[in-house]
């Protein structure tokens, strides 16, 4: 019976750091709390990020220990990809959001088109007016696919009446990216400088790939199985994020 016991704890305590090692160096899953990704990623939707995609760094880990200060097995991100950082404010909150600014770039908003290096980034529309969520509230939204220097395309949003129809030229530092949601005028992003601003490489914690399960909670919460029929977005599982 004691032997037995103690093969138990064995195997639980192997399973947890294989557990730790696979969410530290390949993958780790995340949930969408808020809209400032929609139509992209919706409140709900649970993904993977792989946290090989840009190399390691201390953010890679479970508690950001300060074991180094650099980043090790380095990749670079392109712009368009979707990535989770954590924010400089506090070096500890999560946010996920796209890149659109590599660093040396210059960044900027007119009359609702956004502009990268002082070229008007192309975007079609597609809806005419579409609502989408903000918050608590339902806006009245303008529906585009843009395509961003590199030619990868994305949908994006930009409210009606639109809270940041013009905007500063923001610079990108040295080592630094910035960050902007798809849903634009609901999305506190890098253009919000004091509470995310500019995020340095390292901050970096990896590539946003796939929706694994999404769960509509307005119908039910995650955790009502039994209600699962009403709230599921079957049609989001194992959808790859672009």
């Amino acid at each position: 019976m004691k032997n037995k016991i103690i093969e138990n704890i064995k195997t639980i305590i192997y399973a947890l750091i294989i557990a730790l090692i696979i969410r530290s160096l390949l993958f780790q899953p995340f949930y969408i709390p808020s809209s400032s990704m929609e139509p992209n990623l919706l409140i709900g939707d649970r993904l993977f990020v792989s946290k090989f995609s840009y190399g390691y760094s201390r953010h890679s880990l479970p508690f950001s220990p300060k074991i180094f200060n650099n980043r090790i097995l380095e990749n670079k991100p392109e712009v368009g990809d979707i990535i989770v950082f954590k924010t400089p404010a506090d070096n500890r909150t999560d946010y996920i959001k796209r890149l659109i600014g590599m660093p040396g770039d210059k960044i900027q908003i007119v009359e609702q088109n956004l502009y990268i290096n002082e070229i008007k980034v192309k975007k079609k529309k597609i809806e005419n007016l579409f609502t989408i969520t903000c918050g608590n509230e339902i806006i009245a939204v303008d529906f585009y696919e843009e395509t961003l220097p590199n030619g990868k395309r994305h949908l994006s949003v930009y409210r009606k009446e639109g809270t940041m129809i013009n905007s500063d030229e923001y610079v990108v530092p040295k080592n630094h990216y910035f960050f902007m949601g798809d849903n634009r005028d609901c999305s506190k992003d890098s253009r919000f400088l004091s509470s995310v601003g500019y995020v340095n490489f390292n901050n970096l914690v990896g590539k946003a790939q796939i929706i694994f399960f999404s769960n509509n909670k307005e119908k039910s919460s995650f955790y009502k199985f039994w209600k699962w029929k009403k709230s599921l977005r079957t049609s989001r599982f194992f959808k790859r994020i672009e």
